[in-house]
């Protein structure tokens, strides 16, 4: 994209929107025929922009969007998307009457919920459909399978409810190559699904699979496959990727979306022997050109990358001097001759035939590529590239 429109910005994250229709198209291709695709944009996307990924996934063939918080559905209704949005996360029982409002589908697993919503719903003259989230193994979220029947005779009985959906999700199924627990939490969420069959009330929707489990096991597929991570160009886990392998099926070509660019605010010569930073953690051992960056932990760049992380300038790779600080950063630059002041910088994403992946970055920082892409903060701005959806503008 032209330099014009990011001109002026210090921080910003680009978002290649071919990328993230070539990886909605690549599960398409993958899950079974009649499976609805449930595009997961909750917390602004991990990270990459809610709002434009939304539109990219709606207009690469998603026929659900799923968030966390009832808010988020909300932005999304807002701002036009008519199909249907999975809220999964917990709303607050003052919240239902909003849920209610904007014709929302709510994961429950609470009796006081549904009878909230069942009342909310008669007032204003509407049906709720809801999706029971069912017990098979994580423990989080969820109704313990002895109480399943009850909750969906609750559904089945209310006024202004209709029991539209059940679902789970996996406690172990990224982590590890053996998935005997997922395997036994897939058994389990069959036979709940087939005792509510065997009790009338089969909803039309089941669903189980996220990104992971999309790519290994074809029987989650069901009736919706909610993908997340992957959305985003990101292998779930080197584990998912190393048994999509073993299991004789193809590795999805998965294109990451996101670039994360700032500038150089400062280019400074600093003798041999100089500390540079908070604590006097990094001494140099030559006459060094060190470059001020103006990105810190508070824009998400984690203050565990100090010392051990690199970032990309003029396509070499520049590593990170002394301590993380809050609004900015230090970098190396004596080995690099071309740098200039307020020149393009990459902290994740790639430059020239380098690269700075998440997968990479969390490594260095001992946590996982989720945590790396959703914790950019969601004050800097978006901007789509590659193809760009209707009527987006950089957020």
């Amino acid at each position: 994209m032209s330099r014009s429109s990011t001109a002026g910005l210090l921080n910003w994250v680009e978002v290649d929107g071919a990328a993230i229709r070539a990886n909605l198209a690549a599960f398409r291709r993958r899950i079974d025929p009649g499976v609805a695709l449930g595009a997961v944009v909750k917390s602004n996307a991990y990270g990459h922009g809610m709002r434009d990924v939304a539109a990219l996934a709606a207009a690469g063939g998603a026929e659900w969007l799923c968030v966390n918080h009832v808010d988020e559905a909300v932005a999304l209704r807002e701002q036009g998307h008519p199909c249907p949005i999975l809220v999964m996360g917990y709303t607050a029982l003052e919240a239902l009457e909003s849920l209610v409002q904007h014709g929302l589908r709510p994961v429950v697993y609470h009796l006081e919920t549904l009878r909230r919503l069942d009342a909310l719903a008669v007032a204003a003259g509407r049906t709720v459909p809801v999706h029971l989230k069912v017990e098979t193994g994580t423990h989080r979220q969820g109704v313990p399978e002895a109480d399943v029947l009850e909750f969906a005779a609750f559904v089945r009985e209310a006024q202004g409810l209709t029991l539209d959906g059940v679902c789970t999700h996996f406690a172990d199924i990224e982590d590890t190559t053996d998935h005997s627990y997922a395997e036994q939490q897939i058994g389990r969420f069959a036979r709940i699904a087939e005792s509510l069959s065997g009790a009338g009330m089969r909803p039309p929707m089941r669903h189980a699979a996220c990104s992971a489990a999309a790519l290994l096991f074809t029987r989650t597929h069901l009736d919706l496959a909610r993908i997340g991570i992957s959305l985003y160009g990101l292998w779930p886990s080197k584990e998912t990727y190393v048994s999509c392998l073993d299991r004789g099926k193809p590795a999805l070509e998965l294109r990451p979306a996101l670039t994360w660019k700032t500038r150089i605010a400062q280019i400074r010569d600093v003798p041999a022997g100089s500390f540079v930073g908070y604590g006097r953690t990094y001494r140099t051992t030559r006459s060094s050109r060190i470059a001020v960056l103006p990105v810190g932990y508070h824009e998400g760049y984690d203050r565990s990358l100090s010392g051990v992380a690199h970032v990309l300038v003029e396509g070499r790779r520049a590593p990170i001097c002394g301590r993380v600080c809050m609004n900015m950063c230090m970098i190396d630059v004596t080995d690099i001759a071309a740098v200039r002041l307020e020149d393009e910088v990459v902290l994740l994403g790639s430059q020239g035939d380098e690269r700075i992946s998440a997968e990479q970055m969390a490594a260095w920082s001992g946590t996982i590529s989720y945590e790396v892409v959703s914790r950019i903060h969601p004050s800097l701005p978006r901007v789509v590239v590659g193809a760009e959806p209707s009527g987006s503008t950089a957020t």
